[in-house]
């Protein structure tokens, strides 16, 4: 396979990883967004950016002055994936608000826009409530369009309405980003599920893209969660996609046994920061060395086995193990903890289990409840405090024979 920065000087090798990276971290990228001043150097570079994505990663990259649109592939069914700042509701509204929004023009009023999503919504067969949730899912998809450039508030705001409705205001349309930002095939999809499996194809050259994909977009890749053929393709050339994604995106892979682990050394690419400094991601940590040890009996009822080992080298754990450990070090370190997030033990449970399985340290199992990964054992905290070990007190210096001096001469005479 041929590099694309084969060929090309240091300098603009260097901006052609800089901006892979940023189109990594931000597929929809124009000017007045988030690192928007790089998008000059995208346009210069955008035939390299091109033949880069496409070749490594089977992605499409549209480059316009104004703004540059990376296509991923969906995730598939993985619902570790995803717009924090939107609900299973607030996705459902952000499509069917997209889907008002393409024949309005480039202007529309607020009250407008909403009675069109709602009948788009029962148009599609999904119930509107119009209560507090219902409303607060259809302004964080607004929000949400928003934070991407497609719809601006011209006069008035989008927020949180009452009972009379949502308070007036304009909105205008940029009609350009509208019409980029869906990737998913939708002549090609039958249904919903049709449409989200035909999103996640891989990409041209099969395997290949298929594990390179999930080695850029995922922190942690098993070899026992792959299919057969991406595995043996991974293991013939895990030395080789090291140095290659090293070079063209600035990634650094950890070979194990049980898998691959990529970092970015500038955490620039990662969404989600592990460890992190917050009280969740701080007991995630310290709950790990409990999590990957053999489980303690006295944590299960009589009638409750411990769960036992896998061949694969998960450790399955129950919630109300996970639960005590949590409950235990919150206990331990009382001052450490911030009490919003240690007041509820059931809710920071779940919000640690909720960032082991974003990190990919943690999966569901229909079986065996959740399993933690192999790969945790890379994340296992080591106290960096540990006292050296006492050294042996030194030997006094041997003490000399006294010798002649001029005093001495002084003194005889």
């Amino acid at each position: 396979m041929k590099d694309v920065l084969d060929g090309m000087s240091d300098i603009d090798a260097a901006n052609v990883v800089r901006c892979a990276r940023v189109l990594l971290r931000r597929p929809l990228l124009r000017a007045e967004g988030p690192d928007g001043d790089l998008l000059p150097l995208v346009y210069r570079h955008r035939a390299a950016l091109q033949d880069l994505f496409s070749g490594l990663l089977g992605y499409r990259l549209v480059v316009e002055r104004r703004f540059a649109r990376l296509y991923k592939p969906g995730p598939g069914n993985d619902p570790s994936r995803g717009e924090s700042s939107l609900s299973p509701r607030g996705y459902a509204y952000l499509a069917l608000t997209m889907a008002a929004l393409t024949g309005v023009g480039r202007q529309v009023l607020l009250s407008r826009l909403v009675t069109d999503v709602r009948s788009a919504a029962v148009e599609a067969g999904v119930r509107v409530t119009d209560d507090l949730p219902d409303r607060r899912a259809l302004t964080a998809a607004l929000r949400h369009l928003l934070s991407l450039g497609v719809i601006s508030e011209t006069e008035g705001t989008v927020a949180p309405w009452g009972s009379d409705g949502p308070a007036e205001a304009l909105i205008t349309i940029d009609t350009d980003l509208l019409g980029q930002l869906l990737s998913g095939p939708l002549l090609e999809a039958e249904d919903p599920a049709h449409l989200v499996e035909l999103a996640a194809r891989p990409g041209p050259r099969g395997a290949e893209h298929s594990v390179r994909r999930k080695l850029v977009e995922n922190p942690v890749v098993l070899r026992s969660d792959l299919p057969q053929e991406q595995s043996e393709w991974l293991l013939r050339h895990q030395r080789r996609e090291s140095a290659l994604l090293e070079r063209s995106f600035g990634l650094i892979t950890e070979t194990r046994l049980e898998g691959v682990a990529v970092t970015d050394p500038e955490d620039y690419l990662t969404d989600v920061l592990f460890p992190g400094s917050g009280t969740v991601s701080r007991i995630a940590l310290l709950a790990l060395p409990e999590l990957i040890a053999d489980p303690d009996p006295e944590l299960f009822a009589e009638d409750d086995l411990p769960p036992q080992p896998r061949a694969d080298g998960r450790h399955p754990i129950r919630l109300a193990q996970l639960r005590s450990i949590c409950a235990r070090l919150v206990e331990d370190y009382p001052a450490a903890w911030s009490r919003q997030a240690t007041e509820d033990p059931d809710r920071l449970t779940a919000e640690v289990l909720d960032l082991l399985a974003r990190m990919g340290l943690a999966t569901e199992h229909p079986e065996d409840g959740w399993l933690v990964a192999p790969t945790a054992h890379r994340w296992v905290p080591v106290p960096d405090d540990t006292p050296a070990r006492t050294a042996p007190p030194a030997p006094p210096p041997p003490q000399e024979e006294p010798g002649w001096s001029l005093f001495d001469e002084e003194g005889q005479s």
